[in-house]
């Protein structure tokens, strides 16, 4: 991607240096939010390193890692790994603040939300959030909360690499942030709770339709000629990387269409395309007319 520093921090809350950001005694709650594409990923990875089924309890609707690896409370600041983050987060920083430019141009009054990049573990209206939760969007607080090191799972564990690749996970949580302003997120949550037997498949419609609002964005780089060879191939390969099937196969199970909770990776790709070649919130109808 062509892109240039953004100085301009105002949405952006730098936490990596509270040292651990003191652990919500709870864990991660699902309930007000959704597991984010990181965690579905990581989850999945996870489930590979420890040899234990870490992805099915929090598919269905369980709270926290339960048995997986403890996150450290109160590591003291690191300031050489901060300077060395310094070219991701300037890239972060750009996204995060282009992407929004790109949806109060399309809607009107848009409220932006915020980016809390943190270290390990910090604290989010929506629970305590960890490093192995993958980056998320929490309505409570209209925060996106991401670890930097998830990029590098994505990258080395999953094969998505390059920036573009880093650029959709940004621009999906923002499409959560979309379906709250827009009283999606709160319609969607009153029909899982009237009847239960919804609960996945209302998800992965709503997942779905982030991609498509990923892709919306990636529509209005194009048209600007910021993307160069390969990009969109890059974001496509993110999208078919944290597809639910991938992730059942990866961690050694069969793949199970009712446990879906965000799409497959042909739905991921199909939606994400969806909107990047339209660039209209119109076309993301992943609920039918």
């Amino acid at each position: 991607m062509k892109w240039t520093p953004d100085g301009n921090n105002e949405d952006i809350e730098d936490r990596r240096d509270e040292g651990g950001g003191g652990g919500g005694g709870g864990g991660f709650s699902l309930g007000p939010t959704h597991l984010g594409i990181g965690g579905v990923l990581l989850l999945g990875a996870l489930s590979l390193i420890f040899r234990r089924d870490l992805l099915t309890p929090a598919i269905n609707g369980g709270g926290g890692m339960g048995g997986g690896p403890p996150v450290s409370a109160g590591r003291p600041a690191d300031p050489a790994k901060t300077q060395a983050e310094k070219p991701e987060v300037d890239f972060v920083r750009f996204v995060f603040n282009d992407v929004q430019k790109t949806w109060a141009q399309k809607l009107p009054n848009y409220r932006h939300a915020k980016l809390v990049l943190f270290r390990d573990q910090t604290e989010s209206a929506c629970g305590a959030a960890e490093t192995a939760t993958g980056p998320f969007y929490c309505p409570g607080d209209e925060k996106v909360y991401i670890d930097l090191g998830f990029y590098d799972e994505l990258k080395q564990r999953f094969g998505a690499p390059g920036q573009f690749a880093q650029a959709y996970v940004l621009a999906h949580e923002v499409g959560h942030h979309i379906q709250k302003l827009l009283g999606i997120e709160a319609k969607v949550r009153r029909l899982q709770q009237s009847d239960p037997s919804e609960q996945k498949p209302l998800s992965v419609r709503m997942e779905l339709q982030a991609d498509c609002f990923a892709g919306i964005w990636g529509h209005s780089t194009q048209d600007r000629s910021i993307l160069e060879a390969g990009d969109v191939e890059s974001g496509l390969a993110a999208a078919a990387a944290v597809g639910d099937d991938r992730i059942q196969k990866m961690a050694g199970r069969r793949v199970s269409p009712e446990r879906f909770t965000h799409g497959s990776s042909a739905q991921r790709v199909q939606w994400f395309k969806t909107g990047l070649q339209s660039g209209d919130v119109q076309a993301c109808q992943t609920f039918g007319q």
